[in-house]
């Protein structure tokens, strides 16, 4: 009889025991990347640079290659594909292309990036800013395939997407074939907000009728372009594995590498679609602090009104701190400038094309003598409607309209994007 007992004791302990395992098993199984910001496992998660060199690595064996690069084309080691690509005794990387900022990412905004020989690889570096956007036939003589690899920040005015444009127009013009290394959008790749661009503004922060937020990847508007824009470009994109669109940067199993100098953490990306349109005014935004774009300011602004003002509005997920700076570079360097900080509270709430035009609009309408839009060009264009992508938002700021208004006057030509925008993602 004891011995029945201890048995059958012994046997409900077995099970308990597998119980709590499998439980804590299928707890960890329930989030893909693990328990520390999804970190766990990150074989599950392939960026397109690791597809490409794990599982379709034929596209670019015995060639000649041509990149198109700068610090964040890295895997989730963090190991450049620039060095990658130069040991490998498969491949013959060949020439080396600079977006806006460079190879090596160190050049500020608008600064003119010279060709020159790169120290660690002794390979050519071409320009793709300043004198030359677009790849000349010269520059890829050299090359048997051109592959783009850049991580984006999903919104238009970020000008690496038309460095991937232009270049998509060379391959296709020279009969180069074209590969991009897809990335995730790190704002998620489901949120799709502000005005379509008028084409009649198209310039290097606006090239096509997309909305400023547009929630693609790279390899996804690679496709758009390439498609709805007659491009083409004989264009291969390799998908990620494992990215889902609502996903956030900080939901990957990667670290953020740092896409231009002044966008230096996922935060700065993400007010980065609203509070950018304060470039084209004669307001900081933030640049020469560790917080450009979030930091928003001017020395004739009083930052505790500002900041009540901005409160009282009660836009969704973000605050706004009062807060005081002094830039080392750009507008109002070396002046106190006093305005205020965007604090994000809820991403998955917060609405930055929404945010950055209540931020202009209130600055405008608090302080009319001091506050200006960026002068008008021979055209009449200011640069402030080069970002917003027409001209006719900065005449309704002036005119007093509201920022609710404002918002339906564009949605119709969001929601047709949207429909055609359907047609080329990627992930689902």
């Amino acid at each position: 009889m004891k011995k029945s007992i201890v048995f059958f004791l012994s046997i409900i302990f077995i099970l308990s025991t597998l119980t709590v395992v499998f439980a804590d098993n299928n707890s960890n199984n329930g989030n893909a990347y693990g328990k520390q910001k999804g970190k766990g496992n990150p074989h599950k998660f392939q960026l397109g640079v690791e597809v490409l060199l794990n599982e379709q690595k034929d596209l670019i064996e015995g060639q000649k290659v041509g990149l198109i690069t700068n610090p964040t084309g890295v895997d989730q080691e963090l190991n450049s594909i620039v060095d990658t690509l130069h040991n490998d005794p498969d491949v013959e990387l060949t020439s080396l292309y600079g977006p806006e900022h460079g190879v090596r990412g160190s050049a500020q905004a608008g600064e003119y990036v010279e060709y020159y020989i790169d120290e660690q690889t002794g390979l050519p570096v071409y320009s793709l800013y300043g004198q030359t956007r677009k790849p000349t036939p010269e520059m890829l003589e050299n090359i048997d395939v051109l592959l783009f690899d850049i991580q984006d920040v999903g919104t238009r005015f970020y000008t690496y997407i038309y460095t991937m444009a232009y270049a998509m127009e060379a391959a296709a013009e020279n009969d180069i074939p074209f590969i991009v290394l897809d990335r995730p959008n790190p704002i998620s790749g489901e949120k799709v907000e502000g005005p379509v661009l008028d084409p009649d503004y198209a310039s290097f922060v606006g090239k096509y009728p997309i909305p400023l937020r547009h929630g693609m990847t790279v390899g996804e508007l690679a496709e758009f372009f390439n498609e709805e824009y007659q491009i083409g470009a004989d264009l291969t994109v390799v998908e990620m594995n494992g990215w889902k669109r609502d996903m956030y940067y900080d939901e990957t199993p990667l670290e953020f590498v740092l896409p231009s100098p002044n966008m230096p953490t996922l935060d700065t990306a993400l007010v980065y679609p609203g509070a950018a349109l304060i470039e084209g005014t004669n307001i900081s935004e933030g640049r020469g602090t560790t917080k450009p774009f979030q930091l928003i300011g001017a020395p004739f602004i009083n930052s505790t009104e500002l900041a009540a003002e901005l409160n009282s509005l009660n836009l969704p997920g973000v605050v706004f701190r009062a807060a005081s700076f002094t830039p080392s570079f750009s507008k109002h360097s070396g002046s106190l400038a006093n305005g205020v900080e965007i604090h994000v509270t809820d991403k998955d709430d917060f609405v930055p094309v929404e945010t950055g035009l209540h931020l202009v609009k209130t600055i405008h309408d608090m302080y009319p003598d001091d506050f200006q839009f960026r002068a008008e060009n021979s055209a009449g264009v200011s640069f402030f409607d080069n970002l917003i992508g027409n001209g006719w938002i900065r005449e309704a700021i002036e005119e007093g309209q509201s920022v609710d208004d404002i918002q339906a006057q564009w949605q119709d030509g969001l929601e047709e994007f949207k429909q055609l925008r359907e047609q080329y993602l990627l992930y689902k």
